[in-house]
């Protein structure tokens, strides 16, 4: 109901409070069974003596019972109809169960109820701790929570705080010295702010069961604490309107140790309301070491097959590195480790883009494509839509060696065999098994993300990839990640133990110059393994089946990588030097042709007569190559066609609509292949 009410034991409370509030409101209360009747009888002489109520012969377990009921009736029926429920309440409950009743409920001013919230929010600290001018201010404020509130009534507030300081003077509970003391203590004149550890993930729980009054999660606070304070510094001199997020994962058995979705949840200028753990952004480069992994697994490459960073084109995608530069032959260890964009993307038109995003799609860790929409190289460098706690499933698995890890923030969760992430929505359950269904749709013939020997070459190159200034290498394995536009930075990582991603950026997409993942993430990633444990975990032992060999004493096959982007490669085309690698240049590959077709007469003899019909008939188009040792030989669909001999270029005439493969061998055997589709 939009209040502040927390609860509260007996022994939580400084027993000096309890001892002014007894002797300013109720001495007798441990003597009475709920009505004191010596209060009814001076209450009675002073409404005949003034003719109205003067004295109100109110108890503790009477105001318990009045806040029970939320109506407070200042008339003889109101009087009486609380005297009867206090007596009710005697009869059900013990002595301090009724008192706890009391400090859980009493109002405090505003939206504050009860003692532990009124000194959290009026002195920042819990109520076992008051001071005696403290504790006089909250047995004062309950007789006039409106006007009494020290935010914004404190002169108001400190008169009646001292009054009941005089009054217990009086009584013998503090001496008058006491009593002048706590006269001098400042009121507060403004509310503490309540503690918001982890408000994304807290609102999102509420939300999910607002009738449960207790939710169990499986927050760290200390951690949490520690994360949103980081967060929070982090992003003070970056830029007025950046923010950042991240989530701590215990991958071990999947736990979500700290949730930070914004570095300010107040801010309005940061957008600190949104929650950037479950928004969906480009995450860059940070999905390379996915590639890398299955081209592993796929016997492709090595740690340190050699790989040519030179300009290459995809038909009409030519990817470029992020500084603009090639830089030659280079290790796969080197290229990762560099985060070069030409290596990635040949390695991953090697493995196929398909396969990489039906790997994703079976853990479960993938925002929907848009409808008809083909996965394209582009993923390389994140073409594509995650959330943050996707990606900390996906370091979370490659961390486990490539098992799939079932990430959950609630206590107690059953897990599963398969992994998943949060931040989507869950499959219906049916049968027995409903109850507790998870949280994200998971694909369950993936058993793993990778094989173990292909995420410790991962892991392995991971680890000693540069880190930022000041921190030590080797002790976690990440990756940073750029958004196109300086969008988003990214910087994921893991030990052995826990699974950390950092994001940065503006919640509202807007771009940030030279916001880059080294720069703005990696040192938050650094600091946030730093605070939420200084020692490091090991990494997982080095599985059967890896291969040892440095370069020349890899079996042939790894010793250089030469599938698929090697045989579009175009770096020597440029300048005085010829292309010597065959090439098709024209039409490029997996693109849309629109074809003019025309309409033709077909003339045909059925054995009555002549018979005319119609047909679409498409004008023939060019094939164009580039390299290679004449003659050349072109195939459509494997089907050699007619060429000559002497030139690079062709003419072929489509049959109709669809896709073609379109293949051109030189006289060395050397092949090129593209696929087009005629419409």
């Amino acid at each position: 109901d939009g209040r502040w009410r927390l609860p509260i034991k007996k022994a939580q409370v400084d027993q000096r409070y309890l001892k002014m509030l007894m002797a300013y409101e109720d001495r007798r209360f441990y003597d009475h069974h709920g009505i004191d009747p010596l209060a009814v009888i001076r209450a009675g002489l002073l409404l005949v003596r003034h003719g109205r109520l003067v004295s109100g012969a109110s108890t503790l377990t009477m105001q318990a019972a009045r806040l029970l009921d939320g109506v407070h009736e200042r008339t003889l029926a109101g009087k009486i109809r609380q005297m009867i429920r206090a007596f009710q309440l005697e009869q059900r409950l013990s002595k301090t169960q009724i008192m706890e009743l009391y400090l859980k409920l009493a109002p405090m001013g505003g939206n504050i109820e009860g003692v532990r919230a009124a000194s959290l929010a009026y002195f920042g600290k819990e109520p076992k701790r008051l001071s005696i001018g403290e504790a006089a201010l909250l047995v004062a404020i309950p007789q006039s929570p409106a006007a009494r509130r020290p935010d914004r009534h404190w002169r108001r507030a400190k008169r009646a705080r001292n009054r009941v300081l005089l009054r217990i003077a009086g009584e013998g509970v503090i001496s008058l010295a006491e009593a002048r003391r706590a006269m001098s203590e400042p009121v507060p004149r403004a509310r503490k702010a309540f503690p918001l550890f982890a408000p994304h993930l807290s609102e999102r729980e509420r939300g999910a069961a607002p009738r449960q009054s207790i939710h169990r999660l499986t927050i760290d606070r200390d951690v949490q604490m520690k994360l949103e304070k980081l967060a929070f510094e982090h992003v003070q001199n970056l830029g007025a309107r950046l923010s950042a997020a991240l989530l701590v994962v215990d991958h071990r058995n999947g736990q979500i140790l700290a949730h930070v979705g914004a570095a300010d949840y107040l801010n309005k200028q940061r957008f600190g309301g949104i929650d950037m753990v479950r928004a969906t952004r480009s995450p860059g480069s940070t999905l390379k070491p996915f590639i890398y992994g299955l081209a592993f697994d796929a016997g492709l490459a090595h740690p340190d097959t050699l790989i040519e960073d030179r300009a290459v084109r995809y038909g009409s995608y030519a990817p470029k590195n992020f500084d603009k530069k090639f830089h030659g032959t280079v290790t796969v260890r080197t290229a990762l480790a560099q985060s070069l964009n030409i290596p990635a993307v040949k390695l991953l038109h090697g493995v196929g883009p398909s396969r990489l995003i039906a790997r994703f799609k079976g853990l479960g860790t993938l925002s929907p494509l848009p409808a008809s929409t083909q996965p394209t190289l582009a993923l390389a460098l994140g073409g594509v839509g995650l959330k943050l706690s996707d990606l900390a499933a996906l370091y979370a698995a490659l961390a486990q060696g490539g098992k799939p890890v079932q990430l959950s923030f609630r206590r107690g969760a059953a897990p599963t065999s398969t992994g998943l992430a949060i931040g989507s929505k869950a499959p219906k359950a049916s049968g027995k098994g409903g109850k507790g269904a998870s949280l994200l749709a998971v694909d369950r013939r993936v058993r793993r993300l990778m094989s173990p020997v292909a995420a410790w070459y991962v892991t392995d190159i991971l680890k000693d990839a540069p880190p930022p200034v000041a921190a030590r290498k080797g002790l976690i394995a990440y990756k940073t990640g750029t958004s196109y536009g300086f969008r988003d930075a990214w910087a994921a990582g893991y030990d052995g133990r826990y699974t950390i991603v950092a994001w940065v950026g503006r919640p509202d997409g807007a771009s940030t110059p030279n916001l880059t993942g080294r720069i703005a993430a990696a040192p938050l990633l650094f600091d946030a393994f730093s605070r939420v444990n200084a020692k490091r975990a090991p990494f997982r032992k080095t599985p059967k089946g890896v291969i040892m060999a440095k370069g020349g004493d890899l079996p042939p096959p790894l010793k250089r990588y030469s599938r698929g982007g090697d045989f579009a490669d175009a770096g020597a085309d440029q300048g005085p030097f010829k292309q010597a690698k065959l090439r098709i240049a024209f039409p490029p590959d997996r693109v849309d042709l629109d074809l003019e077709f025309e309409r033709a007469v077909q003339r045909g003899d059925n054995g009555a007569g002549t018979n005319k019909t119609e047909a679409e008939r498409a004008a023939p188009i060019i094939l164009k190559a580039q390299g290679g040792a004449l003659p050349l030989t072109w195939l459509v669909n494997g089907r050699p066609i007619k060429s000559s001999a002497h030139r690079r270029s062709t003419l072929f005439t489509p049959q109709g609509r669809g896709f073609v493969k379109l293949s051109v061998i030189d006289a060395k055997g050397r092949v090129d292949r593209v696929t087009v589709r005629f419409r």
